[in-house]
């Protein structure tokens, strides 16, 4: 049996001691990098700031309120135009509420179809061109800057990264049909 001489066992007690040291510190994520990814982790149901409930709430409700009543209109519209911009909203805003329920906080409660319901009863016995002009003043243009309103609340004071992002990406969906409500409320001489 071969005997080491102390400083041999201290010199290989250190270099594991080192190796240790270092393996640890490998798997220990960097403090910036916790920070980070810690800021990008939706926030605890219980823990969301109220700016991301009021967008949850508020958005969710305008969304699916518009996208409701577009529906409406293409059933109950005569006027080919008021139909071709329902049919597209009803594309947009059905896609904003995936968008909206994808990005919400893991078991955060996002109401599925929750419309505004003094609006949609309020076209839902019009027709023609009653149901036209009433549409696109209450609908089209006033809910419009309701929605507009909700995501442009949450870009300004929201904090969970996941909700921001989808008002962020929403945001010109909604300004792009908001021109296209403006346009059509001219072209059929209303106020707009």
């Amino acid at each position: 049996m071969t005997r080491l001489s102390l400083a041999s066992l201290i010199a290989a007690s250190a270099a594991s001691l080192c190796a240790v040291t270092l393996s640890a510190h490998a798997q220990t994520p960097a403090p910036a990098a916790t920070a980070a990814a810690s800021a990008s982790t939706p926030a605890a149901p219980g823990k969301l700031h109220e700016a991301d409930k009021a967008f949850i709430a508020d958005g969710t409700q305008t969304v699916a309120t518009q996208r409701d009543a577009a529906r409406i209109a293409d059933s109950r519209s005569t006027d080919r135009e008021v139909k071709a911009f329902a049919e597209k909203l009803v594309a947009d805003y059905s896609k904003l509420s995936d968008s909206m329920r994808a990005a919400s906080p893991r078991g955060v409660d996002v109401p599925r179809n929750d419309p505004d319901a003094a609006v949609i009863s309020s076209i839902n016995t019009l027709r023609g061109a009653e149901f036209d002009k009433t549409y696109i003043e209450q609908v089209a243009l006033a809910g419009q800057q309701k929605t507009l309103s909700a995501f442009q609340a949450e870009i300004a004071s929201g904090r969970d990264a996941g909700l921001k992002k989808a008002a962020t990406e929403g945001l010109p969906v909604i300004q792009a049909d908001y021109a296209k409500a403006q346009e059509l409320a001219k072209r059929k001489h209303l106020a707009g």
